[in-house]
Order: structure tokens, then C-alpha cells, then sequence
């Protein structure tokens, strides 16, 4: 049997990415490329009724991980309070830490993201300017055309 290990959430970032680089080895032309990580952590919050008819939030943080390109895209277009759709999968690991101590760690490893909205933005009449994909999309973007989909 196969297992399936799918994550969807929707929530705002709760401070910037952090971003680490790492080197990686030569490529066929000899010259020394990297690997980003980028990591933040994620909000995200229900509400619900309580029997009494009250309204209860309940937020939950959640470890996300973008890796190579999707790191740079969320370096370049995530900040503090975006909100996101993010679609990945949950990987944990272990680790010991200084003083010994088995540490854990359970993380969403992301396999792409939304902007949904971002809080940052202020004039909506200055669209281009706070627009996160204007860093990405362009005049000098090729359409992309007819698409299967």
C-alpha cells in the first residue's frame, strides 16, 4: 500500500523568512553554486462556537521549510504577516543538543505557495509597488500561453 503525505494550510507568516545558504558542489563548468533554505513560521487560526455560543479562536504554529528556488521566491516575496497558501508535506527529525538532550521537530516542507494577501500593503491605488510578484513578473516575462489546464 502506498501512504500519502499531503499538507494544505492557509495562514500569515509570522515574522520573515530566514534564509541560509549552502554551498554545493561544482557543476560540470566547474563553477561553485548553492542551495537556499529559506524557514518561517506559520499562523494559523480557527474559531469556533462554544456550546454557550461564545467564539473561541485557536491558533496553531507550524515550521515551514521552502527549499532552491522556492526559497528565493519567499525570500524576495514574504514578510511578516502575509498570507499564504502553502501546499507540502510534514517530515520530522531529531537532533541532540548542546547540553545532550534529544531534540524533535516536525516541519512542512513546502512544495509551493499562494500569496493570498499581504498585510504590509498599504495604498492599493500604488499596486505595482507592493504587488509581491512584480519582482518576478514583468514586461521582459514571457506569456505563458495556451495552457493544458
Amino acid at each position: 500500500m502506498v501512504g500519502v503525505n499531503k499538507v494544505i494550510l492557509i495562514g500569515n507568516l509570522g515574522k520573515n523568512p530566514e534564509i541560509i545558504t549552502f554551498p554545493q558542489e561544482r557543476n560540470t563548468e566547474g563553477n561553485l553554486g548553492v542551495v537556499k533554505k529559506a524557514t518561517f513560521p506559520l499562523a494559523t487560526t480557527e474559531i469556533r462556537k462554544t456550546r454557550d455560543g461564545e467564539r473561541v479562536e485557536q491558533t496553531d504554529w507550524h515550521n515551514i521549510v521552502c527549499w532552491r528556488g522556492l526559497a528565493e521566491i519567499a525570500e524576495r516575496i514574504l514578510k511578516k504577516g502575509t498570507q499564504v497558501y502553502i501546499e507540502g508535506k510534514l517530515q520530522s527529525r531529531s537532533w541532540e543538543d548542546k547540553e545532550g538532550n534529544k531534540r524533535y521537530i516536525t516541519e512542512v516542507v513546502a512544495e509551493n505557495f499562494t500569496v493570498l494577501a499581504n498585510k504590509n500593503r498599504t495604498d492599493d491605488n500604488n499596486h505595482q509597488a507592493h504587488d509581491p510578484y512584480a519582482s518576478i513578473l514583468n514586461e521582459e516575462t514571457e506569456p505563458l500561453g495556451d495552457l493544458p489546464f
